[in-house]
């Protein structure tokens, strides 16, 4: 985590690195990130615990309705409730009671670490002993204002992040044998189960957007990836091409080869097309795959796979490869203007 805000150490990156790199034992986190942006966006300072758990149960239902599973735990009393909810066994006023008494029963002393250590900016204090809620902090009342299109994104991140945990929870395979595939047509992740049946885990720039913080991979220009501004586009850093001619005998098609870029990076005018990229944009993409193998299961295992088990081997891996593409296709490209790096 450190290395992810070494860059640009903001609020959004701070709650960034706790949905990515937080522990994931149980779902409870992302139902929280969740209910934590939708009250910033309704500009309130305090909650109750009642108010608290009106914004944290309709995204966990929703997750449980559609069969994933939300922890590595065999029994959960609260989960439970919300299952007997969905079932018609209680009533909504009964289950926001229960999620006062059991659902926030460990989530909210450990929503901000990663690691060992808490993150530096709280996004809210804990005043339940005083006030039997929490008070939302000036960091978190700031996102839909100052980092206007990165909230948006934040909330489809989380999503992101929360499908691609509960279904490696849910397919109860050895970690080293699940991995992470990309189908290169419909720009979607997924994994094969047991029976080699495919389990999709979401679309490959909502999974990837908050590893680049909601920045264009090679001229950092802030790109969105829902609504009217998701203007994010998959690229491959090592062109495609060169699995075509058969240069290379690896898959370029891997999410360790594959990051957002904005439109006119990917396919404008003095876009990069066919080219390989800088060298320090080759360091870029290894910074990156560390961040993705940081964020621990079920990426973890498949980076690793393709590119090495130590740091240093899958530096060595993009080094031969870009040696290979120099080779066969000669231009080097970067963008003609590019805006410090944040990740």
């Amino acid at each position: 985590m450190p290395r992810f805000t070494d860059l640009e150490a903001s609020p959004e990156t701070y709650f960034r690195s706790v949905i990515l790199f937080g522990r994931n034992v149980a779902s409870y986190k992302f139902a929280l990130g969740r209910a934590l942006l939708t009250l910033a966006g309704q500009g309130k300072t305090f909650v109750t615990l009642e108010e608290l758990a009106l914004e944290y149960v309709p995204p966990l239902l929703h997750h449980l309705q559609h069969g994933g599973k939300q922890g590595t735990f065999a029994n959960s009393r609260f989960l439970s409730a919300c299952e007997r909810y969905l079932q018609g066994e209680v009533s909504h006023e009964q289950l926001i009671q229960t999620t006062v008494q059991l659902g926030f029963t460990n989530v909210l002393d450990a929503f901000h670490t990663v690691g060992r250590d808490a993150v530096p900016t709280r996004f809210y204090a804990d005043e339940r002993r005083s006030r039997g809620g929490i008070a939302l902090t000036d960091e978190l009342l700031a996102l839909p204002e100052t980092a206007d299109l990165q909230y948006r994104n934040l909330a489809v991140e989380i999503e992101a992040r929360w499908r691609l945990v509960e279904t490696a929870w849910e397919l109860r395979l050895p970690s080293s044998l699940i991995s992470v595939f990309s189908d290169a047509q419909s720009q979607e992740l997924f994994i094969l189960d047991a029976q080699k049946r495919r389990r999709p885990l979401g679309r490959v720039r909502d999974v990837l957007n908050g590893y680049q913080k909601g920045r264009c991979f090679y001229c950092n220009t802030p790109i969105g990836v829902e609504g009217p501004e998701a203007t994010a586009e998959v690229d491959h850093v090592f062109p495609h091409v060169l699995m075509r001619r058969d240069v290379l005998k690896v898959n370029l098609d891997g999410v360790w080869n594959l990051v957002l870029s904005c439109q006119s990076c990917n396919r404008g005018a003095d876009g990069k097309f066919a080219c390989v990229p800088a060298t320090h944009l080759v360091e870029r993409l290894s910074r990156r795959n560390e961040h993705l193998i940081a964020s621990q299961h079920p990426l973890r295992e498949t980076l690793m796979a393709h590119l090495g088990a130590t740091e240093a081997a899958r530096r060595s891996f993009l080094q031969h490869v870009e040696r290979a593409a120099v080779a066969a296709l000669i231009f080097r490209w970067q963008p003609s203007e590019e805006l410090p790096s944040t990740f």
